[in-house]
């Protein structure tokens, strides 16, 4: 196991075996090369690391709990499910672990203004909420379709002083306002900071994004240690671009014991331009600064995608996700849409827990494994976010 895991990786120019690297416009290269330097310097430096944790604990709400879904493991009726409640941070989603850490550095380097992709917008309402926190001018880029179907955050971005800048390109998704944040960061150098919301991009952002998440796994460890004196046999999570996947993952590669599973959204079945599911249906490509698993066509054009959550709505998938999965470390499966919403309303009812619909793909897959699984089985799920953004894109679809 020791080559999958490795204080080496990424390599110096970002690169996860064949995944990741550089792939930007020569006008991006010396921004991406700064920051990677500021960011290994204050990876470094106490006073950032303890200035991090300060505004982490008192106004992130770090620790957050690692919870004993009792109702629910009872009516699997199969292996015990713990739920780690990222749902419980300021701001309702994991998001605000890299946007804090992000922000203090761009505070460093002496930028004034801040720009931003959402596809849920919980990206971006953690992003405004630290700019205005900070004083910081604030930009965040959304597809048109995402700002209808994530009406909520819009607005919340919007009392938080950001402007929102609809993306009517392409498919209006998060593929587009990944595009028209480049384009401006392109443009706007000198004073601006990219806060990239997930593992993915060009080096250093996915191994950036990481640190900065896997605060989420170096709690679940400590908790698990603590409350069941052993580690967790299976950690399961929904995956996107894959930051609160990666998160909760890093802390436990190296020990073999403990099984993950990151989970796609399948959308209506694995069809293509009606999944998003990147190791189903995906092949290896460069799309947006990295190399991964893309979902395209044999001409290498972007296939359209579809899930009923914005978050996982996306054509590519980070690149350490690629690698784990190619070293046959963390396995990848899908829940599609259906899938999505029943364990939705089951989590609701069971535990009085209304989940965002991203984290829903990562419980679909529990209600499937769990009651398979030995009662002394022990599963952490990621409850990355919690679900009144998606509360009335699901009535739409489920009458009560």
């Amino acid at each position: 196991m020791s080559n999958v895991v490795s204080d080496n990786l990424p390599d110096a120019a970002g690169h996860f075996g064949p995944f990741g690297g550089r792939y930007v416009p020569e006008t991006l290269m010396h921004p991406l090369q700064e920051l990677e330097q500021e960011y290994f310097r204050a990876q470094q430096d106490p006073s950032f690391q303890t200035e991090l944790s300060y505004y982490l604990r008192e106004f992130v709400g770090r620790p957050t709990p690692l919870y004993f879904a009792e109702r629910l493991t009872r009516e699997l009726g199969g292996a015990k499910i713990y739920l780690k409640r990222e749902d419980l941070l300021h701001t309702g989603a994991h998001k605000i672990n890299n946007a804090m850490g992000q922000i203090l550095l761009a505070k460093r380097m002496g930028k004034r203004r801040i720009i931003a992709e959402t596809g849920a917008g919980q990206h971006g309402v953690a992003t405004a909420t630290v700019s205005a926190m900070f004083g910081m001018k604030c930009v965040i880029y959304m597809g048109a379709v995402d700002c209808e179907r994530q009406a909520l955050n819009v607005y919340r971005m919007k009392m938080l002083g950001a402007e929102v800048v609809p993306v009517t390109a392409g498919q209006q998704t998060l593929k587009e306002a990944v595009n028209e944040a480049m384009r401006d960061w392109v443009t706007n150098i000198r004073s601006t900071h990219y806060i990239l919301g997930t593992a993915y991009g060009a080096h250093p952002y996915p191994v950036m994004v990481r640190n900065f998440h896997r605060v989420i796994g170096d709690e679940a460890r400590r908790q698990i240690l603590e409350q069941e004196k052993r580690l967790p046999d299976l950690l399961v999570a929904c995956v996107g671009g894959g930051s609160n996947a990666i998160g909760l993952f890093y802390p436990f590669l190296e020990d073999n014991s403990v099984r993950m599973l990151g989970v796609e959204a399948g959308g209506e079945g694995i069809f293509p331009e009606r999944h998003a599911a990147r190791f189903q249906g995906g092949s290896l490509g460069v799309l947006q600064g990295t190399r991964s698993y893309i979902l395209q066509d044999e001409n290498g054009q972007i296939q359209s995608t579809h899930s009923i959550s914005a978050g996982l709505d996306y054509a590519a998938v980070g690149p350490e996700h690629a690698w784990l999965r190619d070293q046959k470390r963390v396995d990848y499966s899908f829940a599609t849409d259906d899938q999505a919403l029943k364990a939705f309303v089951g989590l609701a009812r069971l535990e009085g827990i209304i989940p965002a619909l991203e984290s829903a793909h990562a419980v679909a897959a529990v209600w499937e494994l769990a009651p398979k699984m030995s009662k002394d089985t022990l599963i952490i799920v990621n409850l990355s976010g919690r679900g009144d953004k998606d509360v009335s894109q699901v009535a739409t679809r489920i009458k009560l």
